[in-house]
């Protein structure tokens, strides 16, 4: 089944309901976003876009990036959706990878595309694009099977090209369904707002949204703006988003300093990167029990795992915090275990990679044989994260197998002093590398980022990690620096900084 039913079917229930809304404005109703998609559909055709072919998206958060991913859909092609902070030579990349036929491109990027790219584009919102949507063709949805190709996912490539993660129907019916089982009812009353890019798990989070019948809220920055969502969810609440972990970090310490509490926020779900304890307890206790937390990757997009808001705020249970520090128990449509270099699963309480297997996992990556075959092993998807699971089915992250620093013989995950060091109150952010070292094979190196008004020593800092983990874990040094390095996505680039300490050595 093709997932634009899931439009379809809203639309002829919901019509006159608010669908599209830009700011505080709707723009339209289910009824005219199924149309303008179905039209889209029909210019696809007309313009010589098949069933299977891939169309990109290469634009920020806009309300006519719904329209262009159903759109995209309906025709029985592949959405192609790269984020909008790319670089334009980096979104030629994927053009050309992905074979797109098509690039549906925001106006602020257009004119770099153009140069970086031989892929024929329209511009969203510009008259190429007004004359398809008038174009009068409302063609029927194409028929799509589950395992056919509906959405190729880059992958961020920050140590290496990206490749492109192939997501079928069937794995957005699957992910999309898990949503109100396992991580939070969405009522046709709801917003979701787009704080997040659209290409990545905000856009994928939208599915679910249409088929329940809510609002799409897009803020007027087309993207985070901590303001902007509290505002927005203030006036046009109840709201649900889907965000980074600095992101939550950077809406508390907004929501603090104006005194704002969230008002009509009801869900935020987060993920995507390591969510520190101290960090969701300021979270939790500031705005209520609003979050719930997710794993997953565009292998299995947004679908291994969930933390529930009751276990996210629970402060009763003796185990709350070790629970806090995982990332909860495996979603409806999977299966999570732990597993050797072999791919063979371990007893629990053992720390291997983490393997999943379900509906969610994608077949392979595209046009890549060689990486599909290291990845999906034994029936299991191999996550390249390291972790583990406990007797009752919490699965904790340590780190990417690739961040692991092996110092003296003895793996150090670099989480695990990062979540010491963030419970001193100088210490607002800080990222754990490994450096070579002669004697000790790698050193651990703390790059810090200081609380507002403190000046964090590292005698002082020394002191804390030895109170708080093994001595033989703690930093060997500290670099104190203004902020993080972090990819499109809100991710912390450790790439960046190990070169930064390649650069020191000389």
């Amino acid at each position: 089944m093709n997932i634009a039913h899931w439009l379809s079917r809203t639309a002829a229930l919901r019509g006159a309901a608010p669908a599209l809304l830009a700011g505080e404005i709707v723009v339209a109703d289910y009824a005219r976003f199924a149309r303008d998609a179905a039209t889209l559909g029909g210019a696809l055709a007309t313009v010589g876009i098949a069933p299977g072919d891939r169309v990109a998206i290469f634009a920020k958060n806009s309300t006519d990036y719904l329209i262009a991913l159903f759109g995209i859909w309906w025709a029985g092609a592949v959405a192609v959706p790269v984020n909008a902070k790319l670089h334009p030579k980096e979104a030629a990349f994927i053009f050309d990878d992905s074979g797109a036929k098509l690039a549906f491109v925001s106006s602020d990027l257009v004119t770099g595309v153009r140069a970086a790219s031989s892929v024929a584009v329209v511009e969203t919102g510009g008259d190429d694009w007004g004359a398809m949507l008038r174009s009068g063709g409302a063609p029927a949805i194409h028929p799509r099977k589950p395992g056919d190709l509906a959405w190729l996912f880059y992958t961020s490539g920050t140590t290496g090209r990206p490749k492109g993660v192939e997501i079928t129907h069937a794995m957005l019916m699957a992910t999309s369904l898990a949503y109100p089982v396992d991580v939070d009812p969405v009522e046709p009353e709801d917003a979701a707002l787009y704080a997040a890019p659209m290409s990545h798990g905000a856009g994928l989070y939208a599915l679910v949204h249409v088929l329940r019948g809510a609002r799409h809220l897009v803020p007027a920055s087309g993207g985070f703006d901590a303001g902007e969502v509290l505002e927005l969810s203030r006036k046009l609440g109840p709201t649900s988003m889907f965000m980074a972990p600095t992101m939550v970090r950077r809406l508390t310490d907004a929501a603090k300093a104006a005194e704002e509490t969230g008002e009509g926020i009801k869900t935020i779900v987060y993920g995507g990167g390591p969510m520190y304890v101290a960090d969701i307890v300021e979270a939790v206790d500031w705005f209520g029990p609003k979050f719930v937390q997710i794993y997953g990757q565009g292998e299995c997009p947004m679908g291994i795992t969930a933390l529930s808001r009751a276990e996210v705020a629970d402060r009763d249970h003796p185990r709350w915090r070790e629970r806090l520090a995982s990332v909860g128990r495996a979603q409806s449509t999977v299966e999570v275990a732990i597993g050797s270099v072999d791919a063979e699963p371990l007893p629990l309480g053992e720390t291997g990679e983490i393997m999943v297997r379900g509906l969610p996992v994608m077949p392979g990556y595209w046009k890549n044989p060689e990486a599909s075959a290291k990845t999906l092993r034994g029936g299991w998807l191999m996550t390249g994260d390291v972790g583990r699971l406990d007797a009752d089915g919490y699965l904790t992250l340590t780190d990417r197998s690739k961040d692991v620093i092996v110092s003296g013989g003895t793996n150090i995950y670099p989480r695990e002093v990062e979540e010491a060091l963030l419970t001193h109150p100088a210490v607002h952010e800080v990222s754990v590398v490994g450096r070579p070292s002669a004697e000790w094979g790698e050193d651990v190196v703390a790059f810090v980022v200081a609380a507002p008004g403190q000046t964090p020593y590292e005698a002082t800092l020394d002191a804390h990690c030895r109170a708080e983990i093994a001595r033989f874990k703690r930093p060997k040094a500290y670099r104190f620096v203004e902020d993080l390095p972090k990819n499109a996505y809100g991710k912390v680039l450790k790439t960046d900084l190990r070169a930064r300490l390649e650069d020191e050595a000389g």
